[in-house]
């Protein structure tokens, strides 16, 4: 099973900006999809950004739409999360997670792999 590793969490003044990493063990294929979620204290996983193994589909969440982007280096199997205008509501841990897409219309992925996440802090 692919090992997944994130990095690049920390605690940022809200208007912040934070880029997070994940490593994959495996070569990300065509038909793969790779994913960010996050879950605040009290509330369920979220999916944040997805992202095809061939880099040319992307899918943000409303609520980080404008402000967020996933973008991936296919030399170093890395995925990246770059935040910007990070808003306290932004708070929680994020996940990295691993999978294949099942449709490509609105890709839509069936994540099967995951990482252990990195805690994202914004203050007012």
């Amino acid at each position: 099973q692919v090992q997944l590793v994130e990095s690049g969490g920390g605690s940022v003044q809200a208007g912040g900006s934070l880029r997070l990493s994940c490593s994959r063990s495996e070569y990300f294929s065509s038909n793969d999809c790779m994913g960010w979620f996050r879950q605040a204290p009290g509330r369920e996983r979220e999916v944040v950004a997805r992202i095809s193994g061939g880099g040319d589909d992307t899918s943000l969440a409303d609520s980080v739409a404008g402000r967020f982007a996933i973008s991936q280096d296919d030399a170093k199997n890395t995925v990246y999360l770059q935040m910007n205008s990070l808003k306290p509501e932004d708070t929680a841990i994020y996940y990295c997670a691993s999978g294949h897409v099942t449709l490509w219309l609105t890709l839509q992925c069936d994540f099967d792999a995951w990482g252990q996440g990195t805690q994202v802090t914004v203050s007012s």
